[in-house]
């Protein structure tokens, strides 16, 4: 499903954007389940189980305002098609190098209009104990997603140096961070049901939602081939990782 130009970009640059790759009934039905999770956080007060809130310059929970939902496609089993949609799965086979194919760590971020935050300049292998280039990223985005309602934003080519940056962490804020040289870095803008797939030794980032009108729906998540041996994310050892793509399916 790569051709030789896009596995060299990826090689070199770090990331592949598929405008448009998940189709307007299919787009509609994750939309649809994802409204009814943000629906679910706007009755919560305080973050709880797989929910957490956005966070006041205090950082005290700010009741009814969803921050993100971690372990999606534990909690919603529906999710777990769109990790395993053919269209982008068969896209990740050559850049994990294995047929059979591992989701983990999956996250929903509804990025909710006026407020809605992720983590800012980050490695996603940080958070994994490892610097593998056998990680691939994969940001889905549900809704238009451009700098104003809070786009991906990526340093290409920072995952050439195969080494994890000293992050850090404030209390009061979501996630662990680092800094960048932000000349480098590039507004990823898409349509609806748009995919990204980078390294996960790639330097990426979000703008915070402004928008006080539009919500950016994204999902975040991590493809492994189905031998690599992440400790922390154990094959049959962690609930939120998934065999997405058998060995004996065939490639067309």
């Amino acid at each position: 499903m790569l051709d030789a130009a896009q596995l060299e970009q990826f090689h070199n640059e770090g990331y592949l954007i598929f405008e448009g790759l998940i189709p307007g009934p299919q787009l509609e039905h994750y939309v649809s389940v994802f409204d009814e999770l943000v629906a679910r956080g706007r009755q919560l007060t305080t973050s709880e189980g797989h929910f957490s809130l956005e966070l006041d310059a205090d950082g005290a929970p700010r009741p009814g305002l969803l921050h993100k939902v971690q372990g999606v496609c534990v909690l919603e089993p529906r999710v777990l098609q769109l990790a395993r949609e053919a269209a982008i799965v068969e896209r990740v086979v050559p850049l994990v190098g294995n047929e059979e194919v591992d989701v983990f760590g999956t996250k929903f971020f509804p990025k909710l209009a006026g407020g809605g935050t992720s983590t800012h300049w980050h490695q996603d292998n940080f958070y994994f104990g490892t610097a593998s280039d056998r990680v691939i990223s994969c940001g889905i985005y549900l809704q238009d997603s451009d700098l104003a309602n809070g786009c991906l934003r990526i340093v290409p080519r920072s995952h050439l140096s195969g080494k994890i940056a000293e992050h850090r962490h404030e209390p009061g804020m979501h996630g662990s961070w680092t800094d960048v040289d932000e000349a480098a870095a590039i507004d990823v803008e898409v349509p609806g049901g748009s995919v990204v797939l980078f390294s996960a030794n790639l330097l990426h980032g979000t703008a915070d939602n402004e928008d006080p009108e539009r919500t950016r729906y994204s999902t975040a998540w991590h493809y492994v081939p189905g031998d690599l041996d992440l400790e922390r994310f154990p094959r049959g050892g962690y609930d939120d990782r998934f065999t997405v793509r058998p060995a004996t399916v065939t490639t067309l």
